[in-house]
């Protein structure tokens, strides 16, 4: 198989960009590193299609590894045929290589080898022939009737024959290729309790029978953990006649042979023993692994919009972790999130101290001139966030207030992360702290944060470990590298995302600015301890060094492209002080003028040639000087503020408001509407037209307007709709 060739056509682009990004691959680059700066070289593939085509090829090398690895088996055995080598080399799939190769592997003991064993083999071709068509089974068994061999009578060779010939049968690759289509069309998933009487959130499954084809991935998910919980019993049912005759057509040779009865058994022997078990774990495993890559999609697509929120910067903070018996505790943080003071307020259960809540309140808001109150949305958040409200009212602050999801905070701040950080201060401060943290730079804030601790997805922890935590990290380290990360600033969590840079460089890069004062130019990363020249390559377009000696060094101009940057500079007219002023508003004029042509991309065309850098490249650089390190996340939606506090009871139907989006699955998306509990936006709700995912709709963190269609007020659920 031609790899290249097999990826240009899956993946719909030209031979010459696969060839170019495996190239780069192998060589070690980074894939944030080759989406941005070898764009010429790929033909300016995403950095989604990128990671794409690293996974496929890796699946396609496994592929041609194993195909490798099972012929030298076979022709260790002197079993290889011409016709066989060319059906494996043909594989498309692993599972085919393997069907192919399960008539030749080393099983354990089995009863079809033993009966081998026993010599009974040529009784079984006998059998599988079907030429005899007059005498008995028995008059043919007879001469293998052999006691020393423990063939005692002849229902022990008649036995062992049939053994010999359902194991033939499960393992012709052609057949179990067919059994495993038809069960895959034509089964149902039917679960049952456990214990019909105890009441589980798996009630839906007591008694549920649904097309295996067509079960959706959640519920699939869910089936799962009602197993594994043991409050379901859950099987694959299929009609065992269809598969019988599937069978039957490739056996059944001659229906007048006196074997026909004897091999209409053996076949239904042959499914049920040995076809039917595999194929019914493969269909379960099937449907997992489809849920699974399903469910680490939603999960990577979440937290990417997580982790994409909009800083709020330059606001002082009030960051409250609520809590009862223990308090709630407080942060105090100035613009840069550094923390100038903490304390304890018992607002809630069982205190209820409002007033000393208040007073303490008002000394940090007048003492630290406060622009925002950040609520985690945990435990007793609810009743703390009623008391900011009134507080706000009551004094007639200019103050807003937001909840902030915490999910994984608790996490962070036990972490031997959080304790190297803040030494000094106890868990549940170090909590409070990044609470205030997450809303003035999620990016910053969340990268301290195991991935799967973030709590947007669903089934996280039923699912693959290995291949969430991959997809994740790929996912963190994107946004880390779209955004990019202020040198002289960024923690160690935050550099160690950044391509080329792992852990240990990156708390090199921190000792050495603490021991050498803040970076004055990109260069100076060399003089880190382990961080050589192909690390600094990979890394140094995504650092960002603000008031540096070169104020490219401020973009995410690539120190390889500075100097086609101030040759294009030199060439318009363009001050390097334009870049630390915020760039130049008319540098498509300039161009235009410098390089007169009927469009603009003529003109780059015409620039980029003169200066002898690609075009895609020179595109860049434009778009980074007319904007210098512009933040992509001013494209997301606003955090949503508030001044006001509702409670569930003020909910009615019909009643529409605005809310955030703070989870997206495959049933619906969960909104933030200013109660305790999200409301459900189910998918049937979130469009007039037709819609196959959530996420062709609405992503995390998105500003929706929606309207009440249901409450049960016992369960404190909200039906919402998008649909008006």
């Amino acid at each position: 198989m031609d790899i290249i060739k097999k990826l240009a056509s899956e993946f719909k682009i030209k031979t010459a960009q696969v060839e170019n990004t495996v190239a780069l691959i192998d060589e070690g680059n980074t894939i944030p590193f080759i989406a941005r700066y070898r764009k010429e070289v790929t033909g300016g593939l995403t950095d989604v299609v990128l990671r794409d085509l690293d996974e496929r090829l890796k699946y396609l090398r496994n592929l041609e590894e194993r195909k490798e690895e099972v012929i030298r088996l076979i022709e260790e055995q002197g079993k290889m045929t011409d016709e066989l080598r060319e059906e494996i080399l043909k594989a498309e799939v692993l599972q085919r290589v393997e069907d192919l190769y399960k008539p030749f592997k080393q099983k354990k003991a089995t009863r079809a080898s033993k009966a081998k064993e026993r010599g009974l083999e040529p009784l079984a071709n006998i059998f599988y022939a079907q030429l005899r068509t007059d005498g008995t089974v028995e008059e043919v068994a007879e001469p293998f009737v052999n006691p020393e061999k423990e063939v005692k009578k002849v229902a022990d060779a008649i036995q062992g024959a049939c053994d010999i010939i359902a194991e033939m049968i499960a393992d012709d690759p052609e057949l179990t290729k067919e059994i495993r289509e038809k069960t895959f069309s034509s089964a149902n998933i039917v679960t049952e309790a456990v214990d019909p009487e105890e009441k589980t959130v798996y009630e839906m499954y007591y008694s549920h029978t649904e097309a295996l084809a067509k079960i959706p991935n959640h519920r699939v998910l869910a089936i799962n953990r009602g197993e594994k919980e043991k409050k379901l019993k859950v099987k694959v049912a299929v009609e065992p006649e269809t598969m019988h005759a599937i069978i039957a057509r490739e056996v059944i040779k001659n229906e007048k042979s006196i074997f026909h009865g004897i091999l209409n058994d053996t076949i239904a022997d042959a499914y049920k023993r040995l076809m039917a078990p595999s194929i019914e774990r493969e269909m379960r495993n099937l449907l997992t692994e489809r849920a699974e890559a399903e469910a680490v999609k939603i999960f990577a697509k979440n937290t990417e919009s997580l982790l994409m929120t909009p800083p709020v910067r330059g606001k002082k903070v009030i960051a409250i972790d609520p809590g009862y018996r223990t308090g709630c505790k407080v942060a105090v943080l100035d613009e840069t999130g550094k923390l100038k003071g903490y304390t304890t307020i018992y607002p809630t259960e069982p205190k209820c101290d409002i007033a000393g809540t208040e007073a303490t309140l008002k000394k940090i808001v007048e003492k630290y001139k406060i622009d925002i109150i950040v609520v985690g949305n945990g435990t007793a958040s609810r009743e703390t966030e009623e008391v900011v409200a009134n507080f706000i009212k009551k004094n007639g602050y200019d103050i807003q207030y937001t909840i902030v999801n915490e999910a994984g905070a608790s996490v962070y701040s036990a972490s031997k992360l959080a304790a190297e950080e803040y030494p000094d201060l106890d868990v549940t401060t170090r909590g409070a702290m990044s609470l205030g943290r997450r809303l003035q730079d999620p990016l910053a804030e969340l990268v301290k944060i195991d991935p799967k601790s973030i709590g947007v997805g669903q089934y996280q922890h039923d699912i693959n470990q290995k291949l969430l935590e991959g997809a994740l990290t790929n996912v963190v380290e994107d946004c880390v590298n779209r955004v990019g990360v202020d040198l002289n600033t960024a923690s160690p969590s935050l550099l160690s995302y950044i391509a080329g840079v792992n852990m240990g460089i990156a708390k090199n890069i921190v000792a050495y600015r603490e021991e050498n004062g803040k970076f004055t130019s990109r260069k100076e990363l060399l003089k880190v301890p382990k961080l050589g020249e192909k690390a600094f390559n990979q890394c140094a377009g995504f650092m960002r060094i603000s008031e540096g000696k070169n104020p490219l060094d401020a973009t995410s101009v690539h120190p390889e492209s500075y100097g086609a940057a101030e040759a294009m500079m030199e060439k318009l007219g363009i001050d390097a002080g334009a870049i630390t002023a915020g760039g130049d508003k008319d540098m498509e004029k300039k161009i235009k003028a410098a390089y007169p042509a009927k469009s603009l991309t003529q003109s780059i065309a015409a620039m980029a040639a003169d200066l002898g850098v690609g075009e895609m490249t020179l595109a860049d650089i434009i778009e980074e000087m007319k904007k210098p390190a512009r933040d992509p996340r001013e494209d997301a939606p606003p955090v949503i503020f508030r001044n006001d506090v509702r409670s569930f009871e003020d909910l009615k139907i019909d009643m529409e408001m605005t809310g955030t989006v703070r989870n997206v699955v495959d049933f619906g998306a969960f909104v933030d509407i200013g109660v305790k509990n999200d409301g459900l936006v189910h998918i049937s709700q979130l469009s007039n037209k037709y819609i196959k995912h959530p996420m062709d709709v609405v992503s995390v963190g998105d500003t929706v307007k929606v309207k009440i269609i249901s409450i049960d007020y016992d369960k404190k659920k909200v039906g919402l709709t998008m649909k008006f």
